[in-house]
């Protein structure tokens, strides 16, 4: 396995918080773009609609 020769050319108590730390700053620029770049996402952050949407329906005839 070729997986566990890493550690060799990277100490993992460098290794590991920096792939941890990567991970981390990803997910909260996700979440940053989602909230810049969306309107409903605020929203649902704050519980979303009280009241559901009224459907409206037109009878033809």
């Amino acid at each position: 396995m070729n997986q566990g020769k890493i550690w060799t050319v990277v100490s993992p108590s460098v290794g590991l918080p920096l792939l941890l730390g990567s991970v981390t700053v990803i997910a909260i620029l996700v979440h940053a773009a989602i909230l810049s770049h969306t309107t409903w996402f605020p929203g649902y952050w704050q519980g979303g609609l009280k009241k559901a949407a009224a459907i409206e329906t037109s009878i033809v005839g």
